[in-house]
């Protein structure tokens, strides 16, 4: 089936309510023509019957009066009643009168009650049966329908009755015949006019209709040219064959559903990025603040909030004059880079309660044109711990590959000499007590260094993660268990804090427990006078962290960089593997050993560990990322 184009619809549409005005418009006027015309016809028919009733009443009084007719004869009365009427003169006169100058009246009859004609205008139907026509009123009060038959139908004759009394006593009636003919000829004329006029209304609007209708629609090829150029390649291609083929409406519909895929492509792209770009801006420890040219915040990490101190999303939006407050030091340096239009390379403030921070101001430029401010602060304590931490494993990894080689070259010569150890005590079948003495001890001691080698090789050897899904609060329950009993042997008291979410993380379940209970046992140890050993594990941000607050000595200061160092111990029986151990376990699993000490009051160390949710989410977004590239 052939598509109906919208500018034909637009004709079809206005020419139809043209037409149904018109119609509406022609059908009152011809029904109101119609009954008024009718209405005019009835009431001069009425008008004639009771003129003649008037005088065949004064011309019956006069005569009967001046008879001498016997009234109680009913036949004597009629008879003398219709010769009353049928001679005299006035009677007569106005009946042929009516007839001869009013075209609508047909004919005029005065009947009896059996329907016979007493005085008729046609002289030929005297003493006859009068024909009972439909009357007037039956038309007067019918539909359109009726009143417009009457018009373009066959001539027709309607009567006007008027019944006649005598004493009280129905006698008879007059009936006036009104013709349609007249009626016809009359209306006719005007009818045709408005069934013209309407015709030549109807057809103008045709033509309106077609002139507005391409009114309507240029704005429409306007805006399908505008969409072609918004969406094509090449605004020079012609458009395919397909759409040359749609309505005007059809055409913008379709370049407007190929814009929308468009636009939901770089939706779901900017969407991926933007997941993206929020998930890196609330883990960067940095707090970064994008500024508009303007001075409107359009981009705000989530380390900004512990700077200043407001929430994110209030800040968002805000201006730079509505986030800093000049009575600060930050907001007075921030304001016045600002008011100066002139940034400043990292600049170290000290803020309220000892807190240092390095503010660093760029404004950013292109084609010589200001298009936004960044504003970037980061926390001193932070860089030196990062700092450290970076020092901490270079160290490690440096001990690592020194041990190695040591441990490789020290290893053989002491096999070598244990060996021949042996031997020697073979040979020597008779030894005094002193020299067997001084053998067991170059043997012992040899066994000590050969210990010390092995350790050093287990440290220096790669680790191979068994990686699985494991609660951590799993392990913390496990490790509580352990250590529980030698808790009870000095005094301390094993507070477990546990979370009540799951805190699932892919990770080597023994080697972690390892790294706690190292990290537990050192607490104790702490602790020679007893006390409380606190472990709380709860998540933060995307991290799971394992947590152990101890109330011993504290850790001194000068010696809080070296704790991490392989062999460091400050305990006479220590060892100094376990925290290094612990820490480079740690480093394995992508997370991080963090504590802090106060002397004569304790120390904590946060075990922190990525959760499983954090790691999908970011390999869902990268496939994202990926998929819209």
């Amino acid at each position: 089936m052939p598509r109906i184009r919208l500018k034909t619809k637009l004709v079809l549409a206005m020419s139809a309510m043209v037409f149904a005005l018109v119609l509406t418009l022609s059908f009152i006027y011809v029904s109101q023509l119609l009954r008024q015309r009718i209405n005019e016809s009835y009431e001069n028919a009425d008008f004639i019957s009771h003129q003649i009733y008037q005088a065949a009443k004064q011309a019956l009084e006069l005569d009967l009066s001046n008879t001498r007719l016997d009234m109680e004869d009913p036949a004597k009365v009629h008879d003398a009643i219709a010769d009353v009427l049928q001679t005299d003169a006035p009677v007569n006169t106005l009946l042929q009168s009516v007839v001869g100058y009013d075209p609508e009246v047909y004919d005029v009859s005065v009947i009896d009650l059996k329907g016979i004609a007493l005085l008729h205008t046609d002289a030929s139907a005297l003493d006859k049966p009068v024909p009972n026509r439909t009357s007037l009123d039956q038309l007067k009060n019918g539909g359109f329908l009726d009143q417009i038959k009457s018009v373009y139908g066959e001539p027709a004759v309607y009567d006007i009755r008027l019944p006649i009394q005598r004493e009280g006593t129905p006698f008879g009636e007059i009936r006036v015949g009104i013709s349609t003919l007249f009626l016809k000829n009359e209306l006719r004329t005007q009818l045709n006019r408005a069934l013209l006029s309407s015709a030549i209304l109807v057809f103008f609007s045709f033509v309106l209709a077609a002139g507005l209708s391409n009114l309507a629609l240029r704005p429409l090829e306007a805006i399908g040219r505008r969409l072609d150029v918004m969406t094509a390649e090449d605004p020079s291609e012609e458009p395919a064959v397909a759409e040359r083929n749609f309505d005007e409406y059809g055409l913008v519909n379709t370049k407007i559903d190929r814009l929308g895929r468009q636009m939901r492509d770089v939706r779901e792209v900017f969407s991926a990025l933007k997941e993206n770009l929020d998930q890196i801006m609330g883990t960067l420890q940095d707090g970064l603040m994008l500024f508009t040219r303007e001075g409107k915040v359009v981009l705000v990490s989530a380390s900004v909030e512990r700077f200043i101190g407001r929430p994110r999303g209030e800040i968002l939006g805000s201006n730079v004059e509505q986030i800093f407050d000049d009575t600060t030091k930050l907001g007075q340096i921030v304001l016045d880079a600002f008011a100066l239009h002139q940034g400043f390379p990292a600049r170290t403030l000290e803020l309220a309660q000892n807190r240092k921070v390095q503010v660093s101001i760029d404004f950013i430029s292109e084609g010589g044109r200001a298009i936004g401010t960044l504003l970037t602060m980061r926390d001193a304590e932070s860089v030196r711990r990062i700092e450290n931490e970076i020092e901490l494993s270079r160290r490690l990894a440096a001990i690592g590959r020194l041990t190695s080689g040591v441990a490789h070259e020290v290893k053989n010569p002491i096999n070598a000499i244990v060996i021949h150890l042996e031997i020697l005590r073979e040979r020597l079948l008779q030894m005094d007590p002193e020299t067997k003495r001084h053998m067991d001890i170059i043997s012992s001691e040899f066994q000590r260094l050969d210990r010390v080698v092995k350790t050093l090789v287990d440290f220096s050897r790669p680790m191979e993660l068994r990686l699985e899904e494991t609660d951590l609060r799993k392990i913390t329950d496990e490790v509580v268990a352990l250590a529980s009993p030698e808790a009870a042997q000095h005094g301390v008291t094993v507070v477990h804090e546990r979370s009540q979410n799951a805190m699932m993380a892919r990770v080597d379940e023994d080697l972690v427990k390892q790294s706690l209970l190292n990290v537990v046992l050192n607490g104790m140890q702490a602790m020679q006078n007893g006390g409380m050993l606190t472990l709380r594990t709860y998540t933060r941000g995307e991290n799971g962290t394992i947590e152990v607050r101890d109330e011993g000595a504290g850790i001194p200061v000068e010696v809080r960089d070296k704790i991490f160092n392989l062999y460091f111990t400050t305990k006479k029986a220590g060892s100094g593997i376990g925290l290094a151990m612990t820490y480079r376990v740690l480093q394995l699993h992508n997370g991080a050993l963090e504590f802090e000490s106060e002397v004569g009051k304790g120390t904590t160390f946060r075990l922190v560990l990525p959760l499983m949710e954090s790691r999908s989410r970011e390999s869902q977004t990268t496939a994202q990322v990926r998929g819209a590239e």
